[in-house]
């Protein structure tokens, strides 16, 4: 017999995973219309609300490590959706900056939000209790990353 707390059902994070598999799967096909992935959409987020940003800047945004992010930034500079300079105060920094067709990219994909929005909305998920959930996960996203630090300092 198996014990209780190591049923399927009773894992929150198999929810979470699903979730979020489900929910990739969901932006795939408006995304790849663009020649874009979902991580190269997060990037175009993160841009798009403050151009000219640090790769740093961009992986603690992204709850990411810079060795993630560059090599997708890099994808993205090939695609011509973004190009890298160095800093002018320290060109160990590498600055990035959406390219006029990565700024295009926020016309062409007005409808996402709201495409994957309305795939998603249910009786226990609505634009009124949205919040209330966004809460929650980033309550959960703050203390994973909080042990997580605590384990890679150790």
């Amino acid at each position: 017999m198996i014990q209780e707390e190591f049923r399927l059902d009773r894992q929150l994070c198999f929810r979470l995973y699903t979730a979020s598999r489900l929910l990739s799967q969901a932006y795939y096909p408006l995304l790849s219309e663009q020649g874009i992935t979902y991580p190269q959409y997060l990037v175009l987020l993160v841009l798009w609300e403050k151009d000219a940003q640090p790769v740093n800047d961009i992986a603690k945004r992204l709850l990411l490590e810079t060795n993630t992010v560059t090599p997708l930034l890099q994808r993205m500079e090939k695609a011509g959706i973004l190009i890298r300079t160095k800093g002018e105060k320290d060109a160990r920094q590498i600055i990035v900056t959406l390219t006029r067709k990565g700024r295009e990219l926020q016309k062409k994909l007005a409808d996402v939000p709201a495409t994957v929005g309305s795939a998603v909305i249910c009786d226990s998920f609505t634009p009124e209790n949205a919040p209330d959930l966004f809460r929650t996960l980033d309550d959960i996203i703050a203390r994973l990353s909080m042990n997580s630090m605590v384990e890679k300092k150790a």
